[in-house]
């Protein structure tokens, strides 16, 4: 994804979701962890035997190859060919790429503001930024991006296509569209602009209730989320409810995604982490000191909740500290860790799977919601549906999902598919326009209020009694 949130220290690995966990040793190629000394050494003359050919293979290259070679791009070549065949959120940083992933924390670059992904082998846009020039100029998530200028997108991995599509405030850049609903690719040239993602919206409602949207889970956002409930309790009648609002917030930082969730739970996990070696499993509690208790809370989630997100809303939901209100969720339970290599370049590898606190793993499901409300565009809108991390090519497969089956032959279009096509009507374009209703929003309302009826009327006149 294009604004995925993520960090590094140099040294050692910084946990984030995002599209965050702990640092495995390698050497030559393999892992070095909990494993039998005959073990290592028989994954060591296995290693090794697969570098000479390697080695042979590079040699050969460089001495046959019909022109000169430049060492340093076949060895990157076959880094980024090695990670690719693992999930699609493992990935090679050169340095300028890990400054760029370093600078997504802050929320602020600059580019277009979109979320980008790789869906049936093809750059899609997961979802646009609002009030960002994608937004601006209508792109729409589900679109795919055939061309970046004159370039090809075929092949092109994610964080190449973000490398592409930023750049300076004030520059430009062209992109080309395919849409369902376009008789032909589109191409739409946008203007960058310093992208600045403010983590925490928020505004006070009718009846004391309050309304906290999180964007994204940047380096200060539980410092935000504090500041903003200390400032709904300092208002008139306090805090009777509270919506937190996480749809479209595709992750970020492991650690504001914890403090949030802690600032609503006293006790018991928070979220954990699974990996292959000691060092990845780790358990992450709650603390009693600071805990907001006292009002219901509601949480918004829909297929653009993703990772961090989904692990507030799962630890409210196993906690039964929040309804879940919405659309199931996008569904990224896997933890990547930031490792710098010495010539200033990292990999951004998964290591692990967070579980909720009731040892659910929601990887490539997500988490359904308790209650759930469409947003009201699904009937009048013809699009092929939000994507999921289940839609991912080489996605990381969850607990019982099969591998997918070989994907069949695309269909060859005929002459009648085509003047078909010209005479259907467009749809309506993915957007919700300003002031269109927002049936999530208005169910969590009214869910909030009738609480606070029921507790007026029955639990407490039962206490006076």
């Amino acid at each position: 994804m294009e604004r995925e949130a993520a960090g590094a220290r140099k040294g050692r690995g910084r946990k984030w979701l995002g599209t965050a966990a702990v640092v495995a040793v390698f050497f030559s190629g393999f892992i070095v962890g909990d494993l039998s000394t005959s073990r290592q050494a028989a994954q060591a003359t296995v290693a090794y035997s697969k570098l000479k050919i390697f080695g042979d293979v590079l040699s050969i290259i460089q001495s046959s190859y019909v022109e000169e070679v430049n060492l340093d791009n076949l060895v990157k070549g076959a880094i980024n060919g090695m990670v690719q065949t693992l999930d699609p959120h493992s990935s090679y940083l050169t340095p300028d790429m890990l400054k760029q992933v370093e600078v997504e924390t802050k929320g602020v670059f600059g580019g277009l503001g979109i979320e980008i992904g790789v869906k049936d082998s093809l750059l899609t846009i997961i979802a646009p930024i609002e009030d960002t020039p994608a937004a601006r100029a209508g792109l729409q998530a589900g679109d795919k991006i055939v061309r970046i200028e004159s370039e090809s997108t075929k092949n092109m991995n994610v964080m190449d296509a973000v490398k592409r599509l930023r750049g300076e405030p004030g520059t430009k850049v062209t992109i080309t569209v395919v849409r369902e609903s376009l008789p032909e690719p589109k191409a739409y040239t946008l203007t960058r602009e310093l992208i600045k993602i403010k983590s925490v919206k928020s505004k006070s409602m009718e009846d004391g209730i309050g309304y906290i949207r999180l964007t994204q889970f940047q380096q200060d956002s539980h410092q935000e989320v504090e500041r903003t409930l200390q400032e709904f309790l300092k208002g008139k009648g306090g805090l009777k409810g509270l919506i937190l609002d996480l749809r479209n917030n595709p992750g970020g930082l492991l650690d504001q995604a914890v403090k949030v969730a802690d600032e609503f739970v006293d006790s018991g996990l928070i979220v954990y982490t699974d990996g292959r070696v000691e060092a990845q499993k780790t358990k992450y509690a709650a603390h009693k000191d600071g805990t907001y208790t006292g009002f219901p809370i509601v949480v918004l989630v829909n297929a653009g909740s993703a990772s961090a997100s989904e692990i507030v809303a799962g630890a409210l939901q196993d906690h039964g500290r929040a309804i879940i209100i919405g659309q199931r969720t996008f569904g990224k339970a896997s933890v990547q860790t930031i490792l710098p290599m010495e010539d200033g370049s990292a990999l951004r590898l998964t290591t692990a799977r967070y579980y909720t606190p009731n040892g659910r793993s929601i990887q490539a499901k997500g988490i359904e919601p308790d209650i759930v409300v469409g947003d009201g565009r699904e009937a009048s809108v013809a699009h092929p549906g939000p994507m999921r991390e289940k839609d991912i090519e080489r996605h990381l497969r969850g607990d019982g999902e099969e591998a997918p089956a070989e994907t069949p032959a695309p269909k060859k279009e005929t002459i009648e598919d085509r003047n078909r096509e010209k005479k259907e009507p467009p749809p309506e374009p993915d957007v919700r326009k300003e002031g269109e209703k927002d049936p999530q929003l208005d169910r969590a309302v009214q869910l909030l209020k009738g609480w606070e009826i029921f507790k007026n009327r029955f639990i407490d006149k039962r206490k006076a009694s």
